[in-house]
């Protein structure tokens, strides 16, 4: 990707800090590593602990893949991290109309550039007991649709051991290791030129869905559940923490 000269820079310090932690915290098993895209992307990973964007950063920073995330307008805003931000451009998430198409054009920007744009559908970390993915929101199919930008799948499995969900502290020790897999690119085909009304979004949702989902399932050696947890069906907020041991 033709970064600029100040993002590359800002790019490279924050992977000297960052990735000795990673290499430090835990081992390291990447696979289908070709599947990425020539060109620009959204990767859609599943989200279990809170340090899932490391992980996933992580991975595609070593294959020179600058990651941009979807950040919180407000922690722009912040000195020092608002800076650092910007200059990588990540992608601020806006409530404005105004403010939503910037972030879209900034997004095509990236990809057109050849960045990968990492989209969590699950929108914050999974409710679901067993930490499989639950029912995803709409963003990355609507992006994908509207700019014709190829949906990466991608699952890990294994920092959640190191950091588990709203944990406090690290656990190193023994030694674990976080596997990590990406898939084909999903097949959208099915609702191009469909108005993306809430059926169509929804549908392409759950295609992107059952491929995190089915990642992550050959990653565990497990079958996952046969109906996709729903935050709402549990009477549980769709943002933000949840305690952890009400999942009823």
């Amino acid at each position: 990707m033709k970064e600029s000269a100040k993002s590359h820079v800002t790019f490279v310090t924050v992977a000297g800090i960052i990735r000795p932690v990673m290499n430090l915290l835990m081992g390291k098993k990447w696979e289908g590593l070709e599947k990425l895209p020539a060109g620009g992307f959204i990767v859609a990973p599943n989200h279990c602990t809170e340090i899932d964007p490391l992980v996933v950063g992580h991975m595609l920073y070593n294959q020179k893949r600058m990651p941009h995330f979807l950040a919180k307008a407000g922690l722009f805003k912040v000195p020092v991290l608002g800076a650092v931000l910007r200059s990588t451009k990540q992608i601020p998430v806006e409530r404005s109309t105004t403010g939503a198409n910037r972030s879209l054009q900034l997004a095509k920007e990236i990809v057109s550039e050849g960045g990968a744009i990492i989209i969590y559908p699950e929108g914050t970390l999974t409710r679901d007991p067993a930490l499989w993915p639950m029912k995803g929101h709409t963003g990355a199919a609507r992006m994908a649709l509207e700019s014709g930008i190829p949906v990466v799948p991608m699952a890990h499995w294994g920092a959640q051991e190191v950091f588990p969900r709203y944990a406090k502290r690290f656990y190193i020790f023994p030694r674990k290791t976080s596997r990590l897999v990406v898939g084909d690119p999903v097949d959208l085909s099915a609702f191009e030129g469909r108005p993306l009304d809430k059926a169509t979004l929804d549908a392409a949702t759950n295609a992107i869905m059952d491929a995190i989902t089915g990642l992550l399932a050959g990653l565990r050696g497990e079958q996952p559940p046969a109906e996709r947890w729903n935050p709402a069906a549990h009477n549980q907020p769709t943002h933000g923490r949840i305690d952890p041991d009400v999942t009823a």
